[in-house]
């Protein structure tokens, strides 16, 4: 499959479509004033099609896959007269249209990637649900306050641009309904939550959110397991904390929570191996304190490893519900959980897992013996045994 497009600047919308797809028709002359434009445009498509032998044109005009209407300041879109079936990318950037009529999306059955960013857009059609191929969307810089529920059908989106909009919220089941999201970017809005289901994109590798008013992130964000870049810097006043989850990110590379109002780090960041770029500048830290963030990002990372490794001991007494899922996860790394260590050589180093003998697990569900499984002997600095 090879594309064919023109620059459609050079031409008018109306030679678009009846130079190219108007094959028996005789050909209609445009009024007067379009006579100047109508000539550019003629010329540009017989430059074109004198470089093609008479099959390839012929293939060229039944299979044009890329249309581009961008920057010709329309306010409403010319009838078309060719198959919307045969366009894969359609760019409407650039314009004054205020609305996509439903019955136009609706037609664009193979369509792959659609850009209608800059214009006036206040709500998308209910028929975009339509685009089952659809595989990349641009709606940024228009008016639009809410995406349509029906947006979860675009089974195939890979990206989602809708920066510089007027958004308050994104659809609840998102997260669940398009597993092959990539790149989700929604900066410059007015969120102040991010759906729960948004741990479920686990093909998602970027999260910009930065320049809205996020109270908060969802808790279980490891489910993120392909996340390479989260950015959710200047939501200002509105972010105060990060959930303890955020440190469980292992593909991030680049992280960025500058200019929010968060005070403490999660120690389960000192987690984040694959981490290069922290940027937590415009913060009024307190954990780790600014001398160690001056530092740079292994001070800060070796800051929060350590106090990982208290056990929780500057926790606050007020945050006792989170402290208990810190705990754990602080002694899950220490004793080499997450590392994936099986050895039999350094078995004997971990400190409250070793039972002196070997014992039928028939043995150890009695009564007598249910307590030594509770979690607080499992991390005990002691070693039990059967009597």
């Amino acid at each position: 499959m090879w594309s064919y497009s023109l620059d459609w600047r050079e031409l008018s919308p109306k030679i678009m479509y009846e130079q190219q797809h108007a094959p028996a028709a005789e050909e209609q002359q445009p009024t007067t004033g379009d006579q100047h434009q109508y000539a550019r445009g003629k010329k540009a498509v017989a430059a074109v099609e004198g470089s093609m032998s008479p099959r390839r044109r012929m293939d060229v005009e039944d299979r044009l896959e890329i249309v581009d209407l961008s920057g010709l300041s329309l306010d409403t879109l010319p009838r078309p007269s060719l198959n919307l079936t045969i366009i894969c990318k359609l760019d409407l950037s650039n314009n004054n249209l205020q609305n996509i009529p439903e019955s136009l999306t609706a037609r664009l059955l193979n369509l792959m990637v659609l850009d209608v960013r800059s214009n006036q857009i206040k709500a998308l059609p209910n028929s975009i649900g339509c685009l089952s191929k659809l595989r990349v969307l641009n709606v940024a810089g228009n008016l639009i306050e809410c995406l349509p529920k029906s947006i979860v059908n675009c089974k195939s989106l890979e990206e989602l641009n809708a920066n510089f909009n007027k958004l308050s919220v994104l659809p609840d089941s998102m997260g669940m309904e398009l597993p092959n999201l990539k790149k989700l970017s929604v900066n410059s809005n007015k969120l102040m939550f991010l759906p729960r289901s948004l741990s479920r994109l686990t093909s998602l590798k970027v999260l910009d959110a930065r320049l809205n008013c996020l109270r908060s992130l969802p808790d279980d964000l490891e489910n993120l397991v392909n996340l390479e870049v989260l950015n959710i810097s200047q939501n200002f006043q509105y972010l105060e904390s990060l959930p303890y989850s955020i440190g469980l990110l292992t593909s991030v590379v680049e992280l960025d929570v500058s200019y929010n109002k968060i005070t403490s780090l999660p120690d389960s960041m000192s987690c984040m191996k694959k981490l290069q770029k922290l940027s937590v500048e415009g913060n009024p830290l307190v954990s780790p304190p600014m001398e160690v963030v001056e530092l740079g990002l292994h001070a800060v990372k070796e800051y929060l490893s350590e106090k990982m490794n208290s056990g929780g001991r500057h926790l606050h007494r007020s945050q006792s519900g989170s402290a208990k899922k810190k705990s754990w996860i602080g002694k899950l790394v220490r004793y080499g959980t997450f590392n994936g260590s099986n050895s039999v050589r350094h078995r004997e180093e971990r400190e409250g897992f070793i039972l002196s003998d070997y014992q039928s697990i028939d043995g150890l569900t009695s009564p007598r013996h249910m307590g030594m499984f509770s979690p607080r002997r499992l991390f005990s600095s002691r070693t039990f045994s059967s009597r």
